[in-house]
């Protein structure tokens, strides 16, 4: 029997802080604290080399149960579709008009922090809606 791993989950992107701070507010995550001997990120920033100045920020699940996000300033902008996307979970256990209503006040709280909504993927009893982040990364809300 195998023991369960501990991942994080790391995003290409231009604006590394931007995108975390994005992230934090549609999961409900925070900005951990500054390494050791630094009371603040500015100040640990400024502490590095010119060209690695901005280019790494993370977020954190408070409770310390969801993975921790990194986001890694790359040169290059997003070209196609994300091999691999998060899943919003908003409307577990959800189904029908009380599911979608559920989804769609999510995107409204969603888009309004910039975020994009794609496109609604329904049925009778299942739905979600396929939305874009601040820097274009395909996720759902689910």
């Amino acid at each position: 029997m195998s023991s369960i791993k501990q991942f994080q989950v790391t995003f290409d992107c231009a604006e590394p802080e931007r995108v975390a701070r994005f992230w934090c507010e549609v999961l409900g995550y925070v900005v951990p604290p500054p390494p050791k001997g630094f009371t603040t990120w500015g100040a640990f920033d400024r502490s590095l080399p010119p060209e690695r100045q901005g280019s790494a920020f993370a977020c954190v699940d408070p409770s310390g149960v969801g993975p921790r996000l990194l986001f890694l300033r790359v040169p290059e902008g997003k070209v196609v579709k994300n091999r691999v996307h998060l899943d919003v979970r908003v409307g577990t256990g959800l189904v029908g008009e009380e599911r979608l209503a559920t989804l769609e006040a999510e995107c409204t709280r969603l888009v309004a922090l910039g975020a994009v909504r794609v496109r609604l993927l329904a049925d009778d009893n299942d739905s979600c809606i396929v939305m874009q982040d601040i820097e274009g990364n395909e996720f759902c809300l689910d």
